[in-house]
């Protein structure tokens, strides 16, 4: 029970949200606190009446609570214990788990886990955590514990990259390092997904070191690519490129503006293919799209968040219909482009007008083959629509 824990109170009437379970409270809320609450403590809220609503880690901001539980339960170990199980049984109902050909998979994914500001994925047998709120981070020790109790022998290490987000918070101190190792020594690892190899660095790389969420949209890029001149925009570490050639793509090309990255790009072409017609790019892509002469097939456009916070959606739009203007005129008549967007911010009917109206910039007719999303095993909790970050669209152009 958490009868002893500090108390937030909401105003009249504000219970609505938590009541059908939505895990944000907002300051606005909020009718009175304990004193001396501090940054990351558990807290325990109540209706103007009194009356218990849940669980959560206190933050000073304008979402004030982060809910764990909507049941008056304590936070202890079992706690973390049946959260990660919970999490682990839905990822072994969609085959992730024992995969032959998938040993890469997002285990915990925040809200749509139970488990606001926390995000763990698993690269073979390595867990890595990455904390975004200081009470998650405050609870790493009990996460790491649960990791442990419940994936067993199938986990040989656990490595906490939290350094950078965790940064963000101001004044929370984090270094990136294990917190816990069986017997491994490795810093890079090879992971499978899908049949396909791919080294995995999650001391250097972006954040965990692989983008997990467009392992479908990668397989449904391999299904469309035989054949065909293919161009993969902000590769990162080829993920795209890699899938392309399995398909029996023609060419690949892949630019990212990061040396890191495309030397990540190179290996993880090394570790599938030998002899594929494979060239890539240190370059800007939005520069490489206005110089480049050379029509593709099909174009992958997968840019980073350009919209992080609702402040930042104006600018982003026109980030985003200019970049995608560019991608359509180098796509030959009756090519594919697949197009993203990977800021909450923005949402697929905003996406969907920007790509309007980028085709209408470039004089370019387009039908929507596919409208794509994130995959299972980054849920979007029902309750909490805000989860859906990624969009994305197929696009046939003549």
């Amino acid at each position: 029970m958490s009868s002893t824990l500090p108390q937030i109170m909401l105003k009249n009437g504000k219970e609505r949200s938590i009541l059908f379970k939505h895990p944000w409270i907002f300051s606005g809320a909020v009718a009175k606190e304990d004193k001396h609450l501090k940054e990351g403590d558990l807290v325990r809220v109540i209706s103007a009446n009194n009356e218990f609503l849940a669980i959560g880690h206190f933050h000073k901001g304008t979402i004030l609570v982060r809910c764990l539980s909507f049941e008056d339960v304590a936070i202890n170990q079992d706690f973390w214990d049946k959260k990660i199980e919970s999490a682990y049984e839905f990822r072994k109902t969609i085959g992730l788990t024992d995969s032959k050909i998938t040993n890469t998979f997002r285990l915990i994914h925040g809200e749509g886990d139970g488990c606001p500001g926390l995000v763990i994925d698993v690269y073979n047998n390595t867990a890595i955590i990455q904390t975004y709120t200081t009470g998650m981070h405050l609870a790493k020790q009990f996460i790491k514990d649960a990791l442990i109790n419940i994936l067993g022998d199938k986990l040989s290490a656990i490595y906490d990259k939290s350094a950078e987000t965790m940064s963000k918070q101001g004044g929370v101190e984090s270094e990136d390092a294990y917190l816990w190792k069986a017997n491994s020594d490795d810093e890079i690892c090879v992971a499978a997904e899908n049949g396909y190899q791919f080294a995995i660095d999650w001391v250097n790389g972006q954040k965990t070191g692989f983008f997990i969420d467009q392992r479908e949209n990668r397989e449904l890029v391999k299904r469309y690519s035989k054949d065909k001149n293919v161009l993969n925009t902000f590769c990162y570490t080829g993920g795209f490129s890699v899938y392309a050639l399995g398909g029996g793509a023609k060419r690949v090309v892949s630019v990212d503006s990061s040396k890191r990255a495309i030397e990540g790009t190179e290996k993880n072409i090394a570790l599938n293919f030998t002899n594929v017609d494979h060239v890539s790019y240190v370059q800007d892509v939005m520069s490489y799209l206005k110089a480049e002469e050379e029509k593709f097939d099909l174009i992958i456009l997968d840019p980073p968040a350009y919209a992080k916070h609702l402040s930042q959606v104006k600018q982003a739009m026109v980030g985003y219909r200019n970049l995608n203007c560019e991608g359509l005129k180098k796509i030959k008549s009756g090519g594919l482009l697949f197009t993203f967007s990977c800021s909450q911010a923005v949402d697929a009917v905003l996406f969907r007008k920007l790509i309007f109206q980028a085709a209408v910039q470039a004089k370019r007719n387009v039908r929507i083959l596919h409208q794509l999303s994130q995959p299972p095993d980054h849920p979007i909790n029902i309750y909490h629509p805000e989860g859906e970050y990624l969009t994305g669209l197929v696009l046939y152009v003549e």
